[in-house]
């Protein structure tokens, strides 16, 4: 089968000062009609470079300087800025990672889905508006009329990825760039979407390179795989010889660290209750003048559960199910409408603020993004610090504490002088883990801790959160999307949607024969379930 796209010792130099000279060195891909080729590799391994240069959308200062990149016969490589714009969304399209910053909040999905037809055609606005309104339906967005009239923050993320998809396969292109399209989703919605991609590549033919860090989508779609380190490819071929016969160590140390669906055995859990959570709701009001139009969301909805003391309990659910709510409720980040919080005989629903202040040091919140919840102009090390320095301890002794928790959490000590964005994503995980051990805390509530993170340094943070639980005998809540982690982390599982718990139990009990319909869809949608059922499991 010939290639439609074909990159030939592809070579992309980064701007002086960079941590290394070249961002691709002889990068060599082809992708063929009606076939789906994933990129797959941690940060930084340069996938995102490899469609960067593609497109010829790369960053300032950042150029190629070697290869070729050839496309119907053309060098992209060689191409004027005109021709570009020609093939960009014509030729080639892009779907992007972050659809909310890809898309112009000031304008409607429909105004962008129909300005490609505008540029690129001699379409009458009628003929527009149809072909417009005839890809939102396509992609299945319900009432592609009303969607066409939304802007983008009144979609949900699942439907802006849709709109994205309609944009890009808007002018029929020869190949489709998807680059970690599902990678923010919820599994059920990446199901959908993944779906989406296979379905629409078959009937029109279309070449698709699909770059992505899960292993797990990979099994689901590809029909060849590529894998990155350091901007080389290290391993190319078939999909089933690439996930079932790795030849390189890198790819097999990618392959070993995805957590399995499978759960470990089980481990003795105490019968004292260190943290009951009784009948908690939280409901939002919002908009409306004098009452009319307004929208009310029950966010959460009489919610009881309970946390054993030394355990951990993950809550999994969808975007909107009221996880993070109820996360929010219980370190007292919002405030309960209804029921009680108990942490060994103290109600945190019903503390003054200053009282919780004082109970804060012993309940304490990892968040799923540790870039935004760490002050950037504040030094790492002060910042580890700040909680106990506010709760009492001289500044210099919490200062060296700090130092000793970089070293407890794998960071080396020196780094405490550097400031947040000097770290990767990982090592800021990292830093809010030692920001949340300072006080010495009973319980972690974590949020999504590894949701962002690439499968390797997500199992490093898995195992350092087991190693953590058990060195100081934490009790874990563990909030998350993705079941594959909660399967691996947690002794206990409460399964939320539209804000109420529908399932609990035993992790293995309600992943190995879950009984609500809501719970079956979910591992259902799980993309690539069988793969690394088998692996050993990575956590303590």
């Amino acid at each position: 089968m010939s290639a439609i796209l074909t990159l030939e010792s592809l070579g992309v130099r980064l701007p002086p000062g960079a941590d290394r000279s070249h961002a691709l060195q002889d990068v060599s891909l082809a992708v063929a009609a009606n076939e789906i080729l994933c990129v797959v590799g941690e940060s930084g391994s340069g996938k995102s470079m490899t469609a960067g240069a593609i497109m010829r959308l790369l960053p300032r200062g950042v150029a190629i300087d070697g290869g070729r990149v050839l496309f119907e016969d053309r060098d992209l490589v060689r191409a004027d800025e005109a021709e570009m714009r020609r093939i960009r969304g014509a030729g080639i399209a892009m779907i992007f990672q972050e659809p909310m910053t890809a898309l112009n909040p000031l304008r409607t999905i429909g105004d962008q889905i129909g300005e490609m037809f505008a540029i690129h055609t001699d379409l009458s606005k009628a003929a527009i508006r149809d072909r417009m309104l005839g890809l939102l339906e396509e992609v299945r967005i319900p009432d592609p009329r009303l969607a066409s009239r939304a802007y983008p923050h009144e979609l949900s993320g699942g439907q802006r990825q849709r709109a994205m998809i309609a944009m890009a396969l808007a002018l029929d292109p020869k190949v489709l760039i998807a680059d970690e399209p599902t990678t923010a989703l919820d599994v059920t919605t990446q199901a959908q979407i993944l779906a989406l991609i296979r379905d629409l590549q078959r009937r029109q033919g279309t070449a698709v390179l699909f770059i992505t860090h899960d292993f797990g989508v990979v099994a689901e779609i590809a029909d060849r795989v590529a894998v990155m380190q350091h901007g080389r490819v290290v391993e190319q071929g078939p999909a089933d010889a690439v996930l079932d016969r790795p030849q390189h160590d890198y790819t097999r140390q990618l392959i070993a660290a995805v957590p399995p669906l499978a759960a470990p055995p089980p481990r003795a859990l105490s019968d004292t209750s260190v943290l009951t959570i009784e009948h908690v709701s939280k409901t939002y009001r919002t908009g409306g003048f004098l009452g009319r139009g307004a929208r009310v969301t029950h966010a959460v909805k009489d919610v009881s559960l309970r946390l054993p003391k030394g355990g951990t309990l993950g809550v999994v659910g969808e975007s909107g199910s009221g996880k993070s709510t109820l996360a929010r409720c219980i370190v007292r980040l919002v405030d309960p409408d209804a029921g009680s919080v108990m942490l060994e005989g103290t109600d945190l629903a019903g503390l003054t603020r200053a009282e919780m202040r004082r109970q804060s040091r012993h309940i304490q919140m990892v968040f799923q993004d540790p870039f935004a919840s760490l002050n950037p102009r504040r030094r790492a090390g002060d910042l580890v610090a700040q909680g106990p320095i506010v709760h009492g301890t001289p500044p210099a002794r919490a200062r060296a504490r700090a130092r000793e928790l970089f070293a407890l959490v794998g960071l080396d000590p020196a780094s405490a002088d550097r400031f947040p964005h000097e770290f990767s994503g990982g090592q800021r995980q990292r830093i809010g883990l030692a920001r949340a051990l300072a006080l010495e805390p009973r319980i972690l509530v974590a949020d999504e801790p590894v949701s962002a993170l690439d499968v390797s340094v997500q199992a490093q943070v898995l195992k350092l959160l087991g190693e953590l639980r058990q060195r100081f005998g934490l009790s874990i809540i563990f909030i998350t999307h993705d079941l594959r982690v909660a399967a691996q982390i947690c002794d206990l599982v409460a399964v939320m949607k539209d804000g109420e718990v529908v399932e609990r139990g035993l992790v293995a009990d309600v992943f190995g024969a879950p009984q609500h319909p809501y719970t079956r869809a979910l591992l259902a949608s799980i993309p690539g379930r069988g793969f690394g059922v088998a692996r050993p499991v990575a956590t303590t």
